[in-house]
């Protein structure tokens, strides 16, 4: 059954019984059942009256299903095989009137094949419907709708073999159906079939729409035997429809011109070029594209400051907010780490449901998608350090969830990063130090005979410490990594977790709730982390005055600098931006250190 409703209602509203003979929704929701109303259960007589009154009062729609065909064919007098249930309703109809007979057929004959709802956002039928049938009449359209696809073979029970036609499915309308027992009922291809199989101990199931609810009962008992076994929810095989058709993407979907709909920012349009040179590139060095479920922006950099000496200063990302009617930030210390995007499940079960991969409770990734360790076993202890330290939190239970999604700063850098101290940044510390310290010795010798070679000596010193001071800062960047122990995670966003995204909470909740969970590792060797912040009113002279000088301290000692952002996740306004855009509507801006430093990495 589909609960339908086209415009908004309560969501805890249930169907509620007028009159002795039909059921209507309170807030005028429709129902729509799709079909196999007899065979197989106790009382096929009762479930055709409250349909067919249903019906006749306008409470609901309703399509046919092959069972009821077989019926209506019966009850005209035409010679069909007493089989699959039609023996018990035909015998549960002999004490009814022949009028009532007269109308079951009446009424089945006169149902269509199939619905196109809500301006051709939604298309209902009993067995599914191709996207080039919909809204057509034909034999083959009704067959269809009926049986679906077959291949014209039958399997070891003897039933018929079918085509998995919503495995092909790309139509923009939802297909809601029934016909073939699920234990679960499951998204493919903006398909879904909801016959959970309540006559064989399943269960009975409706979909709300246009939420996308699934709503479902238990079945009271098993009622029939299938001819086909039918597995229980309990028995269901790991992998959904859905993630069985994922592992490999459908090039159809993402070649030429796309344009998205989108929460934010309503349409958001992929150019084909665009989408072929990220396609070559994803296609060659991402991860599974099943565990790739979000992509971080670019952080964007302060204006240039316009302060003698300086390249970048707080003041500007503060004016920049201001100017965008912002008056609440929050600045969060910068690590010297690169973006780490952590999707975390419970265990293998939470994985397989959600991603349909077995082998793996988590994946760390970068933010192009690539993966964060080469070692493979390096990454399931890493998960392992972080999933403790999780549960000791209680984090899985206070977001109801079975896996998480989280973006981090893991130190030291990534492994491009420390190719790019190895390759570039050493050899000219190497090469610098070297000639320096050959320069100095001669110059030393020079100035103890010839002391207008001091101003040069002096010189070349302080060439010498900018190169040690050169190799100090870089090398914070790259500490070696030989095992767990040498790696650190700074989390700042909870992005998502089971059925929930969290961008509708603010800045302050993640960062709250991130330090609870550094809190609650308790390793000798701490995998997390605690980010530091500070809240900054743009209105208030004290509370920029005392942002500006916490800046000051964090560069003077070394650090990065701090990455300001709105308060609030999403900013609405007359210039409507979004916290994580890095665009100019909108940006986390971050603020760094003008000068190289001298300060070591601590544990």
């Amino acid at each position: 059954m589909l609960a339908t409703q086209w415009q908004a209602a309560p969501p805890n509203a249930e169907f509620r019984t007028l009159t002795a003979d039909f059921w209507a929704h309170p807030a005028g929701r429709k129902a729509i059942f799709l079909g196999d109303l007899v065979d197989r259960g106790p009382a096929s007589p009762a479930v055709l009256r409250l349909v067919i009154a249903m019906v006749g009062a306008g409470t609901a729609l309703c399509v046919p299903g092959n069972h009821d065909v077989k019926l209506r064919r019966k009850l005209q007098g035409k010679d069909v095989s007493i089989t699959h249930g039609l023996a018990e309703t035909l015998a549960q109809l002999e004490n009814e009137p022949s009028a009532f007979r007269s109308q079951i057929a009446d009424f089945i004959d006169g149902l269509i094949s199939h619905y196109v709802l809500d301006d051709g956002k939604l298309v209902v039928a009993h067995a599914g419907m191709k996207q080039a049938m919909q809204g057509r009449g034909s034999g083959g359209v009704r067959e269809f709708a009926l049986y679906g696809e077959t291949t014209g073979e039958t399997d070891e029970f003897g039933l018929p073999v079918r085509y998995n036609w919503a495995a092909e499915y790309r139509g923009a309308a939802m297909v809601v159906y029934g016909h073939t027992p699920v234990p679960e009922p499951e998204w493919l291809n903006n398909t879904i079939n909801i016959d959970t199989g309540c006559v064989f101990g399943g269960k009975l199931t409706a979909l709300r729409y246009p939420e996308r609810e699934l709503v479902s009962v238990p079945a009271q008992q098993t009622y029939a035997q299938p001819m086909r076994p039918f597995l229980l929810p309990e028995q269901t095989p790991a992998l959904s429809a859905q993630q069985q058709h994922d592992e490999l993407l459908d090039i159809a979907d993402v070649l030429g011109k796309r344009i998205i709909n989108t929460e934010l920012q309503r349409q958001v349009t992929i150019r084909e070029e665009n989408a072929i040179a990220a396609l070559e590139v994803m296609s060659r060095f991402a991860i599974d594209p099943r565990w790739l479920i979000y992509l971080p922006p670019t952080m964007s950099p302060s204006e240039t400051s316009q302060r003698p000496g300086l390249l970048e200063h707080p003041a500007e990302a503060f004016a920049y907010y201001r100017s965008n009617g912002v008056s609440q930030v929050l600045c969060e210390e910068k690590h010297m780490g690169s973006r780490a995007i952590v999707v975390l499940c419970r265990d293998d079960v939470a994985a397989s449901k959600h991603f349909g991969d077995r082998a793996s409770t988590g994946v760390v990734y970068t933010r192009t998608g690539r993966p964060f360790f080469d070692d493979r076993q390096l990454q399931r202890q890493f998960l392992d350090k972080l999933f403790a330290a999780v549960e000791a939190a209680g984090l899985l239970r206070s977001c109801a969830a079975t896996g998480s999604c989280s973006t981090a700063s893991c130190c030291p850098g990534a492994r491009k990063r420390r190719r790019c101290c190895g390759q570039q940044y050493a050899p000219v510390a190497a090469a610098a130090a070297l000639a320096m310290q050959e320069a100095l010795t001669a110059l030393e010798a020079t100035a103890a005979r010839l002391p207008e070679a001091l101003a040069l000596q002096e010189r070349y010193g302080r060439r010498a410490q900018m190169a040690a001071d050169y190799r100090a800062a870089y090398a914070r960047y790259c500490w070696p990594v030989n095992d767990l122990d040498d790696l650190r995670l700074a989390p700042f966003h909870l992005l998502a977790s089971e059925g929930a995204v969290h961008i509708n909470k603010n800045h302050r909740w993640h960062m709250d709730l991130l330090a609870r969970l550094a809190a609650a590792d308790s390793y000798d060797q701490p995998l997390l982390l605690t980010t530091a912040t500070r809240e900054v009113d743009l209105t208030d002279a004290e509370s920029v005055a005392a942002a500006v000088a916490w800046w000051e301290t964090l560069t003077g000692r070394g650090g990065e600098g701090m990455v300001v952002k709105p308060l609030e996740f999403i900013v609405r306004g007359h210039v409507a931006f979004c916290s994580q855009r890095s665009n100019a509507g909108g940006q986390n801006i971050c603020v760094s250190s003008t000068g190289l430093s001298t300060a070591r990495r601590s544990t």
